[in-house]
């Protein structure tokens, strides 16, 4: 790989961030099952556009020579007792793993939050997705419960962890 760009989502990458996602589905870590998500590409760009006009919400793209490599969606809380604080959902391509690419989605999230005034950063991620809690711990991230049973994976129950940061 050799550029990388953080930036924020456009509209016009609502086809392009589609087919990411889909492929991001694909790994069975997500909240969408494999070939689950009917999004249309006029939804995404509605959503990317209601969430690009939300102050306390973000989304970035991570653009590599070959398009999309990775997305973080920050959703910030819309209440007074709960504004200082964002959900994070983050994807990375799976061509383009342990390169590096969500560690640096997730520092551009934490320079957004402090340039935001928000000071918790909260997600959940599938206890089984061993790779992306070791990534969370490293970038801080603290567990703070489990949700048991919170998923149906396969037929089976899965566990989800809730972790968070305070920045």
């Amino acid at each position: 790989m050799t550029n990388l760009r953080v930036r924020p989502i456009d509209v016009s990458d609502a086809e392009k961030f589609l087919e990411l996602s889909k492929r991001i589905d694909e790994s069975g870590f997500m909240l969408h099952e494999p070939g689950e998500r009917k999004t249309t590409v006029e939804q995404q760009k509605e959503a990317i556009t209601r969430i690009g006009s939300e102050s306390r919400s973000v989304f970035f793209v991570a653009e590599a020579d070959r398009g999309l490599a990775g997305f973080i969606a920050a959703f910030g809380g819309k209440m007074k007792r709960n504004c200082h604080s964002a959900y994070l959902a983050l994807g990375v391509h799976d061509a383009f793993h342990g390169q590096g690419i969500a560690t640096k989605l997730v520092m551009r999230v934490f320079d957004w939050a402090e340039a935001n005034g928000i000071s918790r950063l909260e997600l959940t991620v599938i206890k089984d997705n061993v790779k992306a809690v070791k990534l969370y711990q490293k970038m801080g991230f603290q567990i703070e419960g489990e949700k048991v049973h919170s998923l149906m994976i396969d037929g089976k129950p899965a566990n989800e962890y809730y972790m968070y940061k305070l920045v």
